[in-house]
Formats: structure tokens, sequence, C-alpha cells
């Protein structure tokens, strides 16, 4: 039996002038403020001698790895994502980067911002572009029924609020 996996499928190549300032907001203190700070911990721990038994030296030097191969992933992620500053032209319709207030069966509101995959947080309602319910509430107006199908069974919302 083999190790190999299929490639996962990446996320949509939008982001909002926003999310991509905290990318890049990332990958300066990954690069410029922390990793200078591990390199140093990790020289500093050499020195001592024996790195078999090393603490600072084993976990500093796996702090590294994991620092390059997020610096790593954030430059290539950063030259192919495409930053989405344009207003549409209908702004009563639901598309990328839109605040859209969701009213559900039981008379409950709540708003979402429609956003790139890299930035989507649901803590601060930011849904990413690629979930079932961003993809039910595209190109959706207001007062628009929303249908999502999930596990569960469907469930409806309407439109209440559209605004950019």
């Amino acid at each position: 039996m083999s190790r190999w996996r299929p490639p996962t499928r990446r996320g949509s190549a939008y982001i909002t002038p926003e999310g991509a300032e905290q990318l890049r907001a990332e990958l300066h203190h990954l690069w410029k403020v922390e990793r200078p700070v591990v390199t140093q911990t990790v020289h500093e721990a050499a020195k001592n001698g024996d790195r078999s038994e090393n603490g600072d030296y084993i976990y500093g030097k796996r702090r590294l790895r994991e620092i390059d191969s997020r610096v790593r992933y954030l430059t290539k992620r950063l030259d192919e994502l495409q930053i989405v500053e344009r207003r549409p032209d209908d702004p009563e319709k639901v598309f990328f980067g839109a605040y859209v207030t969701l009213e559900d069966e039981a008379g409950e509101e709540r708003t979402y911002r429609i956003v790139g995959p890299d930035e989507f947080n649901l803590r601060e309602d930011k849904l990413s572009v690629d979930s079932p319910l961003a993809r039910a509430m595209l190109g959706k107006r207001l007062d628009d029924e929303v249908v999502l199908h999930s596990p569960e069974g469907q469930k409806r919302f309407y439109v209440v609020d559209v605004r950019y």
C-alpha cells in the first residue's frame, strides 16, 4: 500500500485587499522578525555542544522548518492571488466581497462577508467563497431565497441586506 494521496483542490485565487495585506504582514513578520530570533537561538544552542539532547537546538530547528515552509507557501500563494478591489456594477446582487445579511426561518439574522479561502474566519463571520453557503448566495438579490443543502436537510434563508 502506498502513501500517495491525490492532490487537494486549491481554493479560489481571489482575495480582498484587507486579506492580501494580512498575508503580506504575516510573511513580513515571519521572515524579518521571528526567523532571525529563532536562528539566533539555534546558533546559541549549537555552541553548547551535544546537539542530540539540546532542546533549544532541536525545537529551534523544527520551528525554522515550520517558518520556512509557511514562508514558501505565502510567497507562492501571494503571487497567484488576484486582489478584488472593484465594486460590482449591480450593488444589490451578491458577489465576492459582499456583506450579506441572511434571515433564517426562525427570524434570526446574521451578517456574513464573502471572502477568499485564505482569509475566511467563522468567528468573524467571514465565509469562504468556496463554501456551500457562499456558493448558494452568489448571484442572489435582495429578498431572494437561499437554499442550502446539508446532511441535516435543506435550510432556507432570505437575503435581507447586501452591501459592499
